[in-house]
């Protein structure tokens, strides 16, 4: 590639990186000030107080998301890939049978994270939105009843939409959230130089100050501030759409200046007005500026927004891959791009919970309580995931380990805990819905293993039954017989069923096998794996990574390379379709089974999920007791 082009490449994923990874942190802008100095946190406005919280705004900025996400976790990638369903996989996949100990709790750890960023995700849509909107108030204060219906006008609307796919509307994210990030910078620098005594918040003693005097009111005041870095795990789970470079070019150019600018000159309209604290955004310059602003405002945190319901269907995606969430219908809404999917079950479900927070707390200061600790919960999680995997994967002494990612500990421990404060004020909202999300993993993935465990029992050695089987063998029939068999299964129930009822076997028979593997990608040529078992019998096994899409045509049409071919037309594909049966006294408790099986009667069907044709697909029924 020529110098030309590499830079031409990535002048444009860093321009697609602004517009996808850092809208949720770029309208943080919007409701940060207003909601660290709401009266209900008890911090007073003064010069003090507020060179304290722009300090603390600005080296959080530095240390958290520049340090921390940017300079450190983007270096954890697996095989490209970020977000904490990879880190979590590549920390398993890091310790060793000596830290085998830390494997289930590593495992509910990158659990329990996930189901906080699915809290996120719910909070991100309604706040960003909500906050745009209630610009409205500041210009015209008469409009103050429509805020809640415009907003769910806005958000209905963009969630109607995510089956057509951002394809056709993607191309303009970028140049939007430069002009707001451009925009940004803007109002910043005409603020400071009204008030350029602003620029000694650049000192951190300010930030140390204002803790150590402040104590308690400071500590609630720094659940608020956590607003300021809301989105911080976006840029780490996008990190395989754009790779490290963009992500950080983008961070370094556009986006870290253009925040620390708009928040200086927030701070600094405020050393000048301390009275436009009612809504600081709105009111950087002058009555003018607001309905421009709030159009603005309404696009950029529809994007952001955008970023966060995309991320809920890979992480979704991801989580099914992993055996964490029973099959869903997934669609693709791009012929080109992989990654560009839609659920309409996670859709739906977000879209009635986004709905819920928009109505039920009414105002962004409202849900700003709850932002907080899902934010904050993700972020701890991903630090001490960071751990194992710079310690057990890299092999770095620990005392770097410890020195590295405990240092950031402290603070997302600090962030943490000042967050939980508001727990009953909100933060109770994003935890309830990550409990609710971690029991149903946990239980799905306790019933997989429960059913295994049962059909293991049951198993019939396949070499063993082959072996007897050609003693006298059966009537072949022409044609390719394809039985899909679970890792380690004995012989499929499928086989059993149809010698038993039909008295024959196809002239060529091939067990099939998906193995999901703790990395997102296994390249095409090292997918397919073919034993041969004799008498015209196969094992087929086709490994995917978690964020591969599993189409089993196209791992038959690989079979080529290794010399064995099919025509589908001649291929049966036999799949035993589980009825799963909860049976008191042992097991889970009697409400998770039921939980499992009424989450198994709806799982989307293996055929549909593997994309086989449907009119070569023959289903037999089989009972498993858990």
């Amino acid at each position: 590639m020529t110098e030309h082009h590499k830079k031409s490449s990535l002048a444009g994923l860093t321009l697609a990186a602004v517009g996808i990874v850092y809208g949720d942190i770029g309208t943080s802008p919007l409701y940060t000030l207003k909601t660290i100095f709401d009266p209900v946190h008890g911090l007073q406005l003064n010069e003090a107080n507020l060179l304290g919280i722009i300090s603390l705004i600005f080296w959080g900025l530095s240390l958290i998301v520049s340090l921390k996400y940017v300079s450190l976790v983007l270096r954890a990638d697996n095989r490209g890939e970020g977000g904490i369903m990879a880190l979590m996989a590549l920390a398993l996949s890091s310790v060793t049978k000596q830290t085998q100990r830390w494997h289930y709790a590593l495992m509910l750890l990158g659990v329990f994270g996930a189901t906080m960023f699915y809290g996120d995700s719910v909070i991100t849509p309604a706040i960003s939105v909500l906050s745009a909107i209630e610009g409205l108030d500041v210009a015209a204060p008469g409009l103050e009843q429509y805020i809640v219906p415009l907003t769910i006008i806005v958000l209905v609307s963009l969630y109607a939409v995510q089956h057509k796919g951002t394809a056709g509307i993607g191309r303009w994210f970028g140049p939007i959230m430069v002009i707001w990030f451009a925009a940004l910078a803007v109002m910043g620098v005409i603020n400071i130089l009204a008030a350029p005594e602003i620029l000694t918040a650049l000192n951190p003693l300010h930030a140390l100050r204002f803790m150590f005097e402040n104590r308690m009111i400071a500590f609630v005041a720094l659940g608020a501030v956590v607003l300021a870095f809301t989105g911080a795990e976006a840029l780490y789970a996008d990190m395989g759409h754009f790779g490290k470079h963009p992500i950080r070019v983008a961070w370094f150019l556009i986006v870290f200046p253009a925040l620390a600018l708009n928040y200086l000159g927030q701070g600094a309209l405020l050393l000048t007005r301390p009275e436009a604290i009612s809504n600081p955004f709105f009111q950087q310059l002058g009555a003018w500026s607001v309905y421009p602003l709030v159009a603005l405002s309404t696009l950029a945190t529809v994007i952001a927004s955008q970023a966060t319901i995309s991320g809920t269907f890979s992480m979704t995606k991801q989580a099914i891959a992993l055996g964490l969430l029973p099959r869903m219908r997934i669609m693709h809404t791009s012929a080109s791009e992989i990654g560009q999917i839609y659920i309409p079950a996670v859709n739906w479900l977000q879209l009635a919970v986004v709905l819920m927070a928009v109505v039920g707390f009414g105002s962004s200061e409202m849900l700003a309580g709850a932002y907080g600790i899902a934010v904050t919960a993700t972020m701890l999680a991903t630090t001490v995931l960071t751990f194992f995997v710079i310690r057990y994967r890299w092999n770095l002494p620990l005392w770097l380990c410890i020195g590295a990612t405990g240092f950031f500990i402290v603070i997302d421990v600090l962030l943490f805990s000042a967050s939980t404060l508001k727990l009953f004020h909100g933060g109770w909202f994003p935890l309830l819905l990550a409990i609710i999300l971690f029991t149903t993993m946990l239980t799905w993935k306790r019933g997989r293993q429960l059913v295994f465990q049962n059909l293991q029992k049951h198993a019939i050695p396949l070499e063993e039954f082959l072996s007897s089987l050609f003693v006298a063998p059966p009537t072949r029939v022409y044609g390719t017989a394809i039985f899909l068999r679970g890792e380690s299964d004995g012989v499929p129930h499928a086989l059993l069923h149809n010698l038993s009822h039909n008295k024959v076997l196809h002239e060529r028979v091939v067990f099939f096998t998906v193995h999901v593997v703790e990395e997102p990608w296994v390249p095409a040529e090292e997918q397919v794996k073919i034993t041969d078992l004799g008498h015209q019998c196969y094992q087929l096994n086709v490994h995917y990574g978690f964020k591969d899409e599993p189409d089993i045509p196209k791992a038959l049409a690989q079979c080529e390379r290794l010399g064995m071919t099919f025509e589908m037309m001649e291929t049966s594909f036999f799949i035993a379709r589980q009825t799963v049966i909860s049976t008191p006294g042992s097991g889970m408790a009697t409400w998770r089974e039921h939980l499992f099986v009424a989450m198994s009667r709806n799982a989307r069907g293996a055929a549909d999920y593997y994309q086989i044709p449907t009119n070569r697909v023959i289903e037999l029924g089989t009972q498993v007791e858990i």
